[in-house]
């Protein structure tokens, strides 16, 4: 997989979750966040930060050599 593609499903999952994180805030009840919202939103954050690390690690070792 290309790192322009990996990049972009990082950013495109971040968005995703994001846009839970607000469905919880502004759909009835508001301003209650549901816990699988969060988790959910967790689960894509992390999942996100892992393929920006992986990234990072393989340019970073392209450099070195």
């Amino acid at each position: 997989m290309k790192p322009d593609i990996q990049l972009l499903t990082a950013a495109v999952l971040s968005v995703g979750g994001l846009v839970l994180l607000f469905c919880g805030a502004f759909v009835s009840p508001q301003g209650e966040i549901h816990q699988s919202l969060l988790v959910g939103f967790g689960e894509i954050a992390t999942f996100a930060g892992a393929l920006f690390g992986i990234d990072y690690v393989y340019k970073k070792k392209g450099d070195s050599k």
